[in-house]
């Protein structure tokens, strides 16, 4: 039995991440830093909730020890993210000449620091694993290839924080995997999915979004690492 864990599963790309590898036959922990949400997503799901805010470290380490408790950890999704410099109608209120450092900090706090906050703590976990995998949440806009191309349509995305938060990301992703070979570590692009984190204003749906971080979620020992992909492959850095 795979046991996998997701980040900010309660709702969202996570939901429908947990909701796919249940189905799949994972056990999976849905994590949430509202421990109340996330225990009414793991009754619908079929799954077990665990709470963690990957902004404490106090919180993730409980959460190691509830999920070790459990029987451990072969895959895990770091999916919780925020988006700053997005208002709720999915329009960027903070461009280049509005971020501020505060906004950078509080953006990294969570998409970069908590990741890594989260992967170093159940590193030891991971390695038990006969099978380890970790995937990485980032976005296109991390891409340094597709947002200096104007004939891409992250191109005209002016926000600051975010893109750089998932570039950031996506370092990380390389450095782990190559540290880490014996693992799977890939970062992945769902695509502008319809979610919470850009007022329901992208193009496709959570299903959709959802099906590169389950196809990587489920990657064997044979599989890529240290990878960028999307639904249709690899992508440029």
């Amino acid at each position: 039995m795979t046991t996998t864990l997701i980040t900010g599963a309660n709702k969202g790309l996570g939901f429908e991440t947990a909701r796919r590898l249940v189905g799949a036959g994972h056990t999976v922990y849905v994590a949430s830093r509202d421990a109340g949400r996330g225990r009414l997503a793991a009754e619908r799901l079929g799954a077990r909730a665990v709470a963690l805010d990957v902004t404490d470290d106090a919180s993730v380490t409980a959460a190691v020890r509830a999920v070790e408790a459990g029987g451990g950890l072969d895959v895990l999704v770091n999916n919780a993210g925020i988006q700053v410099e997005m208002g709720d109608d999915g329009q960027v209120v903070a461009g280049a000449a509005e971020v501020t450092a505060e906004m950078m900090r509080r953006t990294f706090e969570t998409n970069v620091f908590g990741m890594v906050r989260v992967l170093h703590t159940f590193l030891p976990l991971l390695r038990r694993s006969g099978a380890p995998v970790v995937v990485n949440v980032s976005s296109g806009l991390a891409s340094l290839s597709r947002m200096t191309d104007p004939g891409r349509p992250g191109h005209a995305y002016a926000g600051v924080a975010y893109p750089a938060s998932k570039a950031a990301v996506n370092m990380v992703t390389v450095q782990y995997a190559k540290a880490f070979p014996e693992m799977r570590i890939n970062a992945v692009e769902p695509g502008f999915t319809r979610t919470d984190l850009n007022g329901n204003s992208g193009r496709q749906t959570v299903e959709q979004g959802a099906e590169i971080i389950v196809r990587m979620a489920q990657v064997g020992p044979d599989g890529p690492t240290g990878g960028y992909f999307d639904a249709e492959g690899p992508l440029a850095w």
